[in-house]
C-alpha cells in the first residue's frame, strides 16, 4: 500500500504571512490540528499546529512582573489579542519538516509518524508542492476500514 491510498487530498494550507488569528480560524472551522505552511507556488516551507499556537499564546511569566498580566484578566485578553496578529512565520516549525511522497510505502509512513511523534505529515509531489496530508487519525481510520474490517 502507498501513501496515495490513505492521504487526504483536500488540504488546508497557510502562508507565512497569515496571522495566528487566521490560522486559528482555519483550524477551528475545519476541525483540524495543523496545516502545512506553503509559499506562493504551494511549495512546503513548514508546518504549524494547534500545539504551536498554544505554546505561543501561553503566558510566559518572568518573575513577579510577568505574572501581572495573568492575574489581571483584562490585560491578559489584550495581550492575547495582540499575539493573534502575529504572522505564522514566527511560530511555525521550519527545521526538520518531514514530508512523504504519494508513492511512499505505508510501512515507512507509520515508522515516521511513530518515531518522530508527529501527528501529521504533508505529502509532496516531485517538485515539492503539497498535494495531500496524512495524519495518524487517517492511518488508524484506513487501517480499520481497509484491513481490519475486510
Amino acid at each position: 500500500m502507498k501513501v496515495r491510498d490513505f492521504m487526504i487530498t483536500k488540504v488546508y494550507t497557510v502562508k507565512p504571512s497569515n496571522t495566528v488569528k487566521e490560522l486559528v480560524n482555519i483550524l477551528n472551522s475545519n476541525q483540524i490540528g495543523g496545516v502545512p505552511v506553503v509559499d506562493d507556488q504551494d511549495h512546503l516551507i513548514g508546518m504549524v499546529s494547534d500545539g504551536d499556537v498554544l505554546r505561543y499564546l501561553s503566558p510566559k511569566p518572568i518573575g513577579f512582573a510577568g505574572l501581572v498580566y495573568v492575574l489581571e484578566g483584562g490585560e491578559f485578553t489584550q495581550v492575547l489579542r495582540e499575539k493573534l496578529d502575529t504572522q505564522v512565520k514566527d511560530i511555525m516549525t521550519k527545521r526538520r519538516v518531514l514530508s512523504v511522497s504519494p508513492d511512499e510505502e505505508f510501512e515507512r509512513t507509520i515508522q515516521l509518524l511513530s518515531q518522530h511523534r508527529y501527528k501529521k505529515l504533508p505529502v509532496v509531489n516531485g517538485v515539492g508542492r503539497v498535494i495531500g496530508v496524512l495524519s495518524r487519525g487517517d492511518l488508524i481510520n484506513n487501517i480499520s476500514n481497509k484491513i481490519v474490517l475486510s
